[in-house]
């Protein structure tokens, strides 16, 4: 940093804006490096400026790359594919090879960001043309890396392994060790994702040497991952765990939870494959723990960006009344001066200023309107999902502050209330094999079921991600199995047409009657969904596209509570909880085949409880 400001100030002091624009370029990319992305941004703009009142082509490219790739991370696309696609003419108009390679380098990275695979693959295709008449190894490693991003996003992971050894041997030949290190740990990647374990520990462990010549701790880290992972594909459950949490202690230690979020989620599949169902359970409740505190930043992120558009609002709208203030003062003086001059305009004076403060208040009015309409449609905003149109989890919260939580007694039978928590199976699987449309479309089709299968009186609600809630006011406490039943089946029914492909979905459910009163005293709502939160992972466990129900306690004064929240599966065993499970169909038919299964493990669960704990 001191040498990029001793530069800024050399070209300040020689009024040289080829160097001012070169100086402040490099201060962008050290802020960059310093996660100080928004002052990194505001720097490559300004060094975009200066360059363009320059006549130095490749300056101006590099300037007009830094500015698109700054609005790429943004989320600005349009604005970042003009600029990187002006970037690329720059270039030809340049003849400098060089300057054309890293601007087709970019374009390339955007579209693959935009997902727009065929286009990547165009500008790729020149990109690799270029850079071979560079006869750079530099230059023909960063494209293959690029191919290398590209084929795996487009799901081309045998031409994206042919990249990445390309680049590795380019790499090794330049003795570029920094790079080395990264390919060496995307190569593990590779490999881990094929099932080749033998050549993940190879891979991972030569990027562990790399990455300690060039203190890389984050590669470090990330092949201690891979490791662990293969250790536990070939069934070294416990060397796996150990390498496994040497490289989480890094993410935990950086608090990069969106990382930290996708680690633990691919640790508990490893695990799940592996057997070890209650490390799955553990690792996922980790993963599900990270991912409501990203909901909740995102959900107060969103509210803060809709106050600050109205802040914003109401400012302009207060100065665009000032502004009318003072021409109105402005009129009223000049009304005197006339009045002074002309008496016999004094009534034609006041007729006009009548006429114009109507007109205000009219404006003051309309204004008044449309502010009250702005207030409405964001209370609705705060309170709806904006994907599925169900309500949110803060709108949930507020309603059950003043709700009761009691059951009712009526002549027909026991009337309680009940709360479901739906999770969508293998929803990863969905995003990363059909992409982010598809599991939007997904979230919706499920929302329009629970719609079909729930009443209107019930309150849906989007929980968070691929979660959703239900509670339902009032309903036969012997009805709950059947609900769930129907919510089984009424998804499973389904078959979501996405580009003339079928998606088939399943969910997994936790339920139970609310409130619920052990030893006589209900528990908060709160602790209620952390039950069932952990009866859900119980369906996850043994086999998804089922629903486990808590349908009460029994001699819970021999344990605590806080013992049954830990591990609800070994209170059900010792008989201090009572299950229901209910077992979904495939396709939501064959209701008797699943009303059997679900006969079989009522007389399974019973056996395993000692007679108190019932499957159904």
């Amino acid at each position: 940093m001191q040498l990029a400001e001793e530069l800024i100030a050399y070209a300040r002091q020689n009024d040289s804006d080829v160097a001012l624009a070169k100086g402040i370029l490099n201060k962008a990319y050290i802020t960059f490096a310093m996660n100080d992305r928004r002052a990194s941004h505001l720097l490559a703009f300004e060094a975009e400026r200066i360059a363009n009142r320059t006549d130095d082509l490749p300056v101006r490219v590099q300037a007009t790359i830094s500015a698109g790739q700054s609005w790429a991370e943004e989320g600005n696309f349009p604005f970042a594919l003009a600029k990187l696609q002006a970037a690329v003419d720059l270039a030809r108009q340049s003849d400098s090879p060089s300057s054309l390679a890293a601007a087709l380098n970019a374009l390339t990275l955007l579209y693959t960001q935009m997902r727009e695979y065929d286009k990547g693959f165009q500008v790729l295709d020149e990109l690799l043309a270029v850079s071979a008449t560079l006869a750079s190894p530099g230059r023909m490693a960063q494209a293959k890396n690029t191919e290398y991003g590209l084929a795996l996003d487009a799901r081309q992971p045998q031409r994206g392994q042919r990249a990445l050894l390309a680049a590795l041997a380019l790499e090794r030949q330049l003795g570029a060790k920094g790079m080395v290190a990264t390919t060496l740990v995307n190569l593990s990647d590779s490999y881990l994702k094929e099932g080749d374990y033998a050549r993940t520990l190879r891979y991972a462990n030569e990027a562990i040497t790399a990455a300690r010549l060039v203190n890389n701790e984050q590669v470090e880290a990330t092949a201690r991952l891979n490791i662990g992972q293969a250790q536990i594909g070939q069934g070294r459950l416990l060397e796996g765990k150990q390498s496994v949490a040497t490289g989480l202690a890094y993410y935990e230690r950086t608090a990069n939870q969106p990382d930290m979020q996708a680690v633990l989620l691919e640790y508990g599949m490893a695990l799940e494959k592996a057997g070890d169902m209650r490390g799955a359970v553990t690792a996922y409740h980790r993963e599900r723990g990270i991912s409501n505190q990203l909901f909740e930043k995102q959900r107060q992120k969103a509210v803060y960006e809709l106050q600050e558009k109205y802040e914003a609002e109401k400012k302009q709208r207060q100065i665009e009344l000032l502004s009318r203030e003072n021409q109105l003062k402005s009129t009223e003086i000049d009304n005197r001066r006339l009045q002074q001059r002309v008496w016999w305009l004094l009534a034609l004076v006041l007729a006009m200023g009548t006429v114009i403060v109507g007109l205000l208040y009219r404006k003051v009015r309309h204004a008044n309107v449309q502010l009250n309409v702005k207030n409405q449609e964001l209370k609705r905003q705060s309170s709806r999902d904006p994907l599925t149109a169900l309500y949110n989890r803060r709108h949930f919260q507020e309603f059950m502050r003043s709700h009761t939580g009691r059951g009712q007694q009526t002549q027909a039978g026991d009337v309680v209330g009940a709360l479901f928590l739906l999770d969508v199976d293998h929803f990863k699987h969905i995003n990363d094999r059909y992409g982010h449309a598809a599991g939007d479309l997904v979230l919706t089709s499920i929302a329009e079921t629970l719609h079909e299968v729930l009443r209107e009186t019930d309150m849906i609600v989007r929980w968070g991600g691929e979660e959703f809630l239900a509670f339902l006011p009032a309903v036969a406490r012997d009805g709950l199995d059947e609900i769930a039943r129907r919510i089984l089946n009424g998804v499973a029914a389904q078959s979501i047409d996405y580009q003339g492909q079928a998606i088939k979905v399943h969910v997994s459910v936790g339920y139970a009657p609310y409130p619920l009163a052990p030893l006589g005293q209900p528990l908060s709502w709160e602790r209620s969904v952390n039950l069932i939160d952990m009866a859900l992972y119980l369906a996850k466990a043994h086999g998804r596209n089922r629903a486990y129900g808590l349908r009460g306690f029994h001699q819970v004064e021999r344990t605590t509570l806080e013992a049954v929240e830990q591990d609800l599966e070994r209170a059900w065993r010792d008989g201090f909880v009572d299950l229901s499970v209910v077992v979904g169909t495939e396709d939501g038919t064959g209701a008797a085949a699943a009303e059997a299964e679900a006969k079989a493990g009522r007389h399974s669960g019973a056996d395993q409880a000692h007679g108190t704990a019932a499957a159904g």
